[in-house]
């Protein structure tokens, strides 16, 4: 299916008011791009590997394009956006203003990343593979292998976030154990709990797509839905998923990010066994005090504690 690719040329002023518009209109696949350089923080939770080494310089100009399929009027829709900038043209500076049209293919915009996403040995003796690639020449046959599509859905594992998690399952994870997975993206910590020995596995997360892609990629690797099962929503304001899940996990994992571990601390205690385990990732080093502090004010003991490069996690109990 070919898309009509819509790019505006604007300024970085404009972006957010622009883009805005645009999720109003409906319209798909929302992209911006600009010359602004990244912070070390951002670059990191873009769990990108390599930038390129030299970087334009930031003019302030800005171009924000997206794509309509054949339910869309593409004059109405331009009209309309020439409409908005000379609105917004009274506030800010929108720059040139230059309205782009041009064709595109679905594998232009959806497909392309996968050339960058490999096979990589996420931990000792774990390997993830994408589905549309070979295993990697160096796999065993005491390799656990876990084969991965994210889809639209979050989460290749190559991130230190992804791997602090591991080392801690490893190491605190027992054999038969039942474990509840918060944040479960593309399933990836779900299925290594299971092939580590888990007896059982919940994953749940707020994003449909990906507890969509996660069923897909369960079924993919050969797992039953008696051995890892999926759920949407949020627990932390969905508070009949929350009765529904019961007090009976032996670990708790979160591999999500500072500001939600913070208000998750406050109710996860509620599906833990006593002597259960909360294993939380996904905390740059600058958020780390406050984790900490969030996990002792909601009666947590901190047992354990590894970090990667900027990234922590935590291990913490009960303070029973």
């Amino acid at each position: 299916m070919k898309w009509t690719q819509i790019t505006i040329e604007t300024t970085c002023e404009a972006v957010d008011l622009l883009s805005a518009f645009l999720d109003e209109e409906g319209v798909l696949g929302i992209e911006v791009d600009d010359n602004v350089p990244l912070t070390d923080e951002e670059m990191a939770a873009m769990f990108v590997d390599l930038l390129p080494d030299e970087m334009p310089t930031d003019d302030g100009t800005a171009k924000v394009s997206c794509y309509l399929d054949d339910s869309f009027d593409k004059e109405e829709i331009k009209t309309k956006i020439k409409n908005e900038l000379e609105r917004l043209s009274e506030f800010i500076p929108v720059g040139a203003c230059n309205i782009i049209e041009s064709e595109t293919e679905d594998v232009d915009w959806m497909n392309n990343w996968k050339a960058y996403f490999k096979p990589f040995r996420l931990y000792d003796n774990i390997v993830i593979k994408p589905t549309w690639e070979n295993a990697p020449s160096d796999v065993t046959d005491d390799d656990i292998v876990i084969d991965i599509d994210p889809g639209a859905a979050f989460g290749t594992g190559s991130h230190e976030t992804t791997r602090l998690c591991i080392g801690q399952l490893k190491k605190y994870m027992k054999e038969g154990d039942l474990v509840l997975d918060c944040g479960s993206g593309s399933g990836i910590l779900s299925f290594v709990c299971s092939n580590l020995g888990a007896k059982e596995v919940l994953g749940i997360d707020i994003d449909e797509t990906a507890v969509h892609v996660s069923i897909e990629n369960r079924d993919i690797n050969h797992i039953t839905e008696d051995q890892v099962r999926f759920l949407c929503g949020n627990v932390l304001a969905d508070k009949e998923l929350v009765q529904s899940i019961e007090p009976k996990y032996d670990i708790v994992v979160a591999n999500i990010l500072a500001d939600v571990i913070i208000p998750l601390s406050g109710v996860v205690q509620q599906f833990m066994k006593d002597d259960a385990k909360f294993i939380c990732s996904g905390i740059i080093n600058t958020k780390e005090d406050e984790v900490r502090q969030a996990l002792l004010d909601n009666h947590f003991r901190i047992v354990d504690t590894v970090s990667m490069k900027d990234w922590i996690s935590f291990v913490a109990e009960k303070d029973n």
